[in-house]
């Protein structure tokens, strides 16, 4: 059996993303565009309209019907506070995928994104037969991390220059999960 840390968070789940989260969304990144800043990629004004999340929901749901992504919003009770995603799924001998995710600053701090990606690795081991999740974190980003390793996963690497955040290249740590194949 895995390892995990199970904050057993009662209300949060995960769910497809739907065109009819779009406002929900577009708010919820308005609303958290300062908190989020140091950890994605620059975002223009642009981003944060109806329309950019909608053609952003769009491709997600058009990738997840040719098997390439699992687009999900976290819920808490009928409340969405944030996404979290399977991308740049591989199948064949790999069976891999990436996993990202981000909750607003309101429930930061509070076990919604450990609950989160708990329910997500079941829907990657479980449903879709996955081996093994691969996520990153940017290096001083503590808190990804203990979430990252409440759930069993494992620090294998540092990746310098891995991703453009915030406007900069950074370095990360990358973490994996591997299915137990041993049950």
């Amino acid at each position: 059996m895995r390892r995990g840390w199970d904050h057993g968070r009662v209300g949060i789940s995960t769910r497809l993303v739907a065109l009819g989260d779009i406002p929900a969304l577009t708010a919820l990144r308005l609303a958290n565009r300062d908190f989020l800043a140091p950890w994605e990629p620059a975002r223009t004004d642009d981003y944060f309209t109806v329309e950019a999340q909608h053609a952003e929901i769009a491709t997600a749901l058009d990738r997840h019907e040719q098997g390439m992504t699992v687009p999900h919003v976290i819920v808490d009770g009928e409340r969405v506070v944030g996404r979290i995603t399977l991308n740049d799924i591989v199948r064949g001998p790999f069976q891999s995928c990436h996993l990202g995710y981000w909750v607003g600053h309101a429930d930061n701090g509070r076990g919604v994104a450990s609950a989160a990606v708990r329910e997500i690795v079941r829907v990657a081991f479980g449903e879709l037969g996955l081996h093994r999740i691969q996520a990153g974190t940017l290096l001083h980003n503590t808190g990804s991390q203990r979430v990252l390793e409440r759930n069993g996963f494992v620090r294998f690497g540092m990746a310098p220059k891995y991703l453009s955040i915030a406007g900069a290249w950074q370095d990360h740590f990358l973490y994996q999960l591997i299915a137990d194949t041993s049950e």
